[in-house]
C-alpha cells in the first residue's frame, strides 16, 4: 500500500506535463484543407496552397478568448508583419466553432491572420495536439513547416509568449537558409 500514493503522485505528474509534439523536425507534415477566418471571414484554408507561397507557422490552441489563447494571439499579430515580410502564412487551429472564431480573429487576431475551426479535430489529431488532461481541446503546439511540406519547428509548452518569438525565429533562419525564396504578397 506504500506504493499507491508514489504511483499516483507520479501520475499527476505525468498527467500535467506538456504534451511534446508527434511530428519532429523533418517529418512531412499532414495535409489538410478546413474552415477558417480572418477578419470574420470566412474561408477555406488549404495547406498545400499556403505552402506554394511560402513557409507555414501552424500553432493549435486550446480555446478561442481564454486568457493564454488571446494573450498567444495578440502576439501572432504583433509580429504578423514580420511573418509576413518572410513569406510566412501564419493560421491558429483549435477545436472551437467558427461561430466564436470569427469573432475571435477581429477582435484578438486584430484582422492580422487566419484561425480555422476543427470542432471534429480531424486536423488536431493529424498533428498530434490533443490536449491530453482536456481531450475536447487541443494542446498548445506549434509547428513551422517548409514549402517542401517539411516540419522545420515544433514546439510544446501551455506558455503562450515562448511560441510565437520561436516560432518567428525559426522561419528567420529558414529565410536565411534559402535567399532565392522571395516572398509572395498575396496572401489570405
Amino acid at each position: 500500500m506504500k506504493a499507491l500514493p508514489i504511483i499516483l503522485s507520479a501520475a499527476l505528474i505525468f498527467a500535467s506535463a506538456p504534451a511534446m509534439a508527434a511530428l519532429k523536425i523533418g517529418d512531412k507534415a499532414p495535409d489538410f484543407s478546413t474552415e477558417a477566418t480572418l477578419g470574420g471571414k470566412e474561408f477555406t484554408f488549404v495547406l498545400k496552397e499556403a505552402l506554394a507561397r511560402g513557409p507555414v507557422v501552424l500553432y493549435f490552441f486550446p480555446a478561442a478568448f481564454t486568457p493564454g489563447c488571446t494573450a498567444e494571439a495578440h502576439e501572432f499579430a504583433e509580429a504578423s508583419d514580420n511573418f509576413k515580410a518572410l513569406g510566412a502564412t501564419v493560421i491558429g487551429v483549435s477545436a472551437d466553432e467558427i461561430a466564436k472564431l470569427n469573432k475571435f480573429s477581429i477582435s484578438e487576431c486584430r484582422n492580422k491572420f487566419a484561425v480555422a475551426a476543427d470542432p471534429e479535430q480531424k486536423v488536431i489529431k493529424a498533428y498530434d495536439a490533443v490536449l491530453l488532461r482536456k481531450p475536447a481541446y487541443a494542446d498548445r503546439v506549434s509547428y513551422v513547416i517548409s514549402p517542401e511540406g517539411r516540419v522545420i519547428f515544433t514546439h510544446s509548452g501551455m506558455d503562450p509568449l515562448p511560441h510565437v518569438e520561436n516560432s518567428l525565429k525559426a522561419v528567420r533562419d529558414w529565410a536565411a537558409a534559402h535567399p532565392a525564396a522571395k516572398p509572395v504578397k498575396k496572401q489570405p
